[in-house]
């Protein structure tokens, strides 16, 4: 698999009356080929920010995307390009699913319309034979009675079909790229799965590659091919899936997976917690930024942020407890860890 998206020290800061916010401090990735890689963190991480600029919506003032920032679809740098070629990339090339499918569509026009709409300007067919092509993405996200439902607004949809309607109009242009950005948020578990199988079963058809952006370690495990765990506008761990779950090396990413809830825990009755407050990002702190909430934390990790230290070729953390001279921690899970 080719790389089709390169993410190169991205920085992107919010200028507000109170300072400058640097919601993204300088991350590095790449996205290849019908692969699906989940970006995790809790809120206010720099998640949505960093889809937002792959798609160039961040809106300037008061965000700003830093110089020297790249991102490079196909080898071309979005951040370069002018506004017909944005154009033709949104929902042409890269398209996004929102959080909130009921602020992203439009309340006052039918679904068919709003699907043909995008088949329109980017593929160029006819409103007749856009609509026709509506219907049939409405039966490929599987929603029944699909010519009914195209006639139909969304207030008329439930949760779930509203967030199958939106992945009907982000996929209606056979895009490369597909960024959803929680997008079983605010759905019930049985709908998530199915909203989750979906995605995995349409990127098995059209081999589009896919950004998943989630809060949820869990929702991830069955779907994405690799993982990073991003933590105050930083990638602080990364890997394939099986390693980030079967042995996790950051503490965040261990208190990430101990909040999930398991079948084979001892006190079904309580959930784990992170204690404290993610950094003021207006002023971020020098060192590792999870130092404060860290149980394990060392005078070290206040005073320098760790190198990124690569496990494997595909894993990597950035921890201080990875140093040759640390105290060595046993992990807190029982699927192996930091020994």
């Amino acid at each position: 698999m080719g790389k089709i998206l390169e993410v190169k020290k991205l920085k992107v800061s919010y200028h507000t009356y109170a300072g400058e916010v640097q919601s993204v401090r300088g991350i590095s990735f790449d996205l290849n080929e019908n692969e699906t890689l989940a970006v995790v963190g809790e809120s206010g991480c720099g998640k949505s920010v960093t889809a937002k600029s792959i798609m160039r919506l961040i809106q300037t003032p008061p965000g700003e995307i830093k110089q020297g920032s790249e991102i490079l679809f196909n080898g071309k740098d979005i951040l370069k390009m002018q506004d017909e070629e944005l154009r033709k990339l949104r929902g042409g090339q890269i398209s996004m699913i929102f959080q909130d499918p009921m602020t992203s569509l439009n309340p006052t026009m039918k679904i068919g319309k709003q699907i043909a709409e995008s088949i329109m300007i980017h593929r160029g067919l006819n409103a007749k034979d856009a609509f026709a092509e509506a219907v049939k993405m409405l039966e490929t996200v599987n929603i029944p009675n699909s010519d009914k439902r195209a006639n139909q607004y969304p207030h008329q949809f439930s949760g779930g079909m509203r967030q199958r309607a939106m992945i009907a109009i982000a996929l209606a242009c056979d895009p490369k790229i597909l960024i959803a950005d929680e997008p079983t948020t605010a759905l019930d578990v049985t709908i998530q799965a199915q909203i989750m199988d979906l995605m995995k079963d349409l990127q098995d058809k059209l081999g589009t590659a896919i950004i998943l952006i989630t809060h949820d370690l869990g929702i991830v495990a069955s779907v994405a091919h690799r993982i990073q765990v991003m933590y105050s506008g930083l990638i602080i761990e990364r890997g394939k899936t099986e390693e980030i779950f079967k042995n996790p090396q950051h503490p965040y990413t261990w208190g990430l997976l101990l909040s999930v809830p398991r079948l084979d825990a001892v006190n079904k009755d309580v959930l784990y917690s992170l204690n404290g407050t993610p950094p003021d990002l207006l002023k971020p702190p020098v060192g590792c930024p999870f130092a404060a909430r860290c149980e394990y934390a060392m005078a070290i990790c206040n005073e320098s942020m760790p190198e990124e230290t690569k496990l494997s070729e595909t894993h990597s953390v950035s921890c201080w407890l990875q140093h040759p001279m640390a105290p060595k921690v046993k992990s807190p899970l029982n699927v192996g860890g930091a020994e």
